[in-house]
């Protein structure tokens, strides 16, 4: 790896002369005024002629190739500077380096990047757009470009790198259930995921690879993400379980909400018919989401009251105003009425925290957990969907976590992958592992579950019904009836204003679950959002 031209030192005089960008020339003196002693470190925040001079230098360094001299201008002290723009030279072989800097917003300057990516002969143009923040040096004073990887490039994580060459599996053709073609331009949510199939079953669905400049990411679990095509792999043809028709209405159902996610499965196979994503950081919520999953939970808690013997739909689940388990003090909803005849059918559509902590304490401390594991495949980590997922995680609390846990909250953490296959094993008593491919493909071996007792699953589905018909999911559930069921959820969470809003339904065939972070109740977000689905998988 290249180390970067060093910078001279003459008579004491460090000058860089920059050129070609447009951002002046800049003389940086010192030891050469007679001063006696050193100069005191400067404080606050860095003068607008401070931000000029360093991302200059910054900028011209970089332009030249100058590894080791652009990081200095960082206030990187670990290497990884020097490294990732050594790297831009002889890993991504990039030259022709030219930054434009916008105008600066206080301490941030936004700047533009055109290079020349050259490979075997091969040459293509490659633009984006940046930004970079000034601060001062802890100890010196003297202004910095603070360092992260994404000055390099918009999309890096610390510890990526850029990176051209043959690709490390060749490209793919996704296509869905009916084999019409998916693709990241048609559906922006399927971006990650296509590339993380493409990354597992490139080899073998037939293509060759191409010659790419792609974003190596440190994480093994996390596919390269391609920038530049220098030369055409041939495409392999993938066969998803997806529905196009189902992760259009996903797509556009989630782009109404910020940080939301679905994911939609047919419960008679286990097959994922949709999953997408709205989030400024483009992370697969909808399958490695670890959250608390609120009142949506209480599918899971009701199975382990009735499978326990502790009550069930028709009997008593009282609903006071207010419960006390172990010293910790669980409330309702605002404005939820008590009603102490209530039963659990009764108390679940209303979405009752206080019934299910009134029976906490005749459910062992691992119950809900065995529920969760041999009924509903959670906690088990050994979903093998086709891409990276999270099995949701149910672990055996004590103390207020036990009666917590049973309001999904506490320790208990899903996705709404999770969610809606808990869903689905309702809908048919029995757990089917999700699946975003056939299993056939590479004969993987899938999860497996017992399920739910026939009576178990009858009462769940009744008690769905309601909610969907007349309880707190029927505003969002409107008009999908009557073979439908729902449960609404709203996670509280620290630091946060609003709650974050959990919905799980199904409608025939379909289950689906949605997430919005900061949401607020199950129905005024993740609501619409499953139910915009469920009309589309109708």
């Amino acid at each position: 790896m290249r180390s970067g031209a060093k910078a001279a030192l003459v008579g004491g005089v460090f000058a860089v002369m920059v050129g070609g960008a447009g951002y002046g020339a800049y003389t940086v003196v010192s030891g050469v005024d007679g001063a006696s002693g050193p100069e005191a470190a400067r404080t606050g925040p860095p003068s607008a002629e401070e931000v000029e001079e360093a991302s200059g230098l910054f900028f011209a360094a970089w332009e030249k190739g100058r590894a080791a001299a652009a990081a200095e201008q960082t206030n990187d002290t670990t290497g990884a500077a020097e490294r990732l723009l050594a790297g831009y030279l002889d890993d991504a072989h990039l030259t022709k380096v030219r930054i434009t800097p916008g105008t600066p917003s206080g301490t941030t300057v936004p700047f533009s990047v055109a290079a020349t990516v050259s490979y075997d002969g091969k040459s293509k143009p490659f633009s984006y757009e940046s930004e970079l923040t000034v601060v001062r040096g802890q100890t010196t004073g003297k202004p910095r470009v603070a360092w992260s990887s994404a000055v390099v490039h918009p999309d890096l994580k610390d510890g990526d790198t850029l990176v051209t060459g043959e690709a490390e599996s060749p490209p793919i053709e996704a296509v869905d259930r009916s084999g019409a073609v998916l693709t990241k331009k048609k559906y922006p949510s399927l971006g990650p995921i296509l590339d993380q199939l493409r990354d597992k079953y490139g080899d073998t669905a037939g293509g060759t690879p191409g010659v790419e400049l792609v974003v190596r990411h440190a994480d093994e679990n996390t596919a390269d993400e391609t920038l530049v095509t220098l030369a055409e792999g041939r495409a392999g043809r993938l066969r998803t379980t997806l529905s196009a028709s189902v992760q259009a209405a996903a797509e556009k159902a989630v782009g109404k909400y910020a940080e939301s996610s679905v994911v939609a499965v047919r419960p008679s196979t286990g097959e994922v018919l949709a999953v997408a994503n709205h989030r400024e950081d483009g992370f697969n919520a909808a399958f490695l989401g670890k959250l608390a999953p609120g009142s949506t939970m209480k599918i899971v808690s009701a199975a382990t009251l009735i499978d326990n013997g502790i009550t069930t739909s028709t009997g008593p689940a009282p609903c006071p105003d207010d419960a006390v388990w172990q010293s910790q003090t669980f409330r309702n909803l605002e404005g939820m009425e008590p009603n102490e005849g209530a039963t659990l059918s009764e108390s679940f559509a209303r979405s009752c925290n206080t019934a299910f902590v009134k029976y906490a304490d005749e459910v062992k401390v691992d119950s809900l957990t065995k529920e969760a594991r041999d009924r509903f495949g959670l906690g088990r980590d050994d979903w093998q969907t086709g891409i990276a997922s999270f099995d949701g995680s149910v672990p055996a609390s004590g103390g207020p976590n036990t009666a917590a846990n049973m309001l999904g909250q506490g320790e208990v953490q899903m996705s709404p992958l999770n969610m809606a296959s808990v869903t689905a094993t309702v809908v048919t008593g029995t757990f089917r592992q999700p699946v975003i491919v056939p299993q056939r493909l590479d004969n993987r071996p899938l999860a497996r579950a017992g399920g739910l007792p026939a009576g178990t699953a009858a009462q769940l589905r009744q008690m769905m019904n309601r909610t969907a018909a007349s309880g707190t999911a029927a505003r969002a559930m409107t008009g999908l009836g009557p073979n439908f069921g729902a449960k609404t959820g709203s996670a509280e969470v620290d630091g946060q204003e609003k709650s974050n809003s959990w919905f799980t339904g199904y409608r025939g065939d379909i289950a689906a679950a949605a997430m919005a972070q900061q949401g607020g109740h199950g129905g005024d977000a993740a609501g619409p959002i499953v139910a915009q689905v469920l009309r589309a998988g109708g």
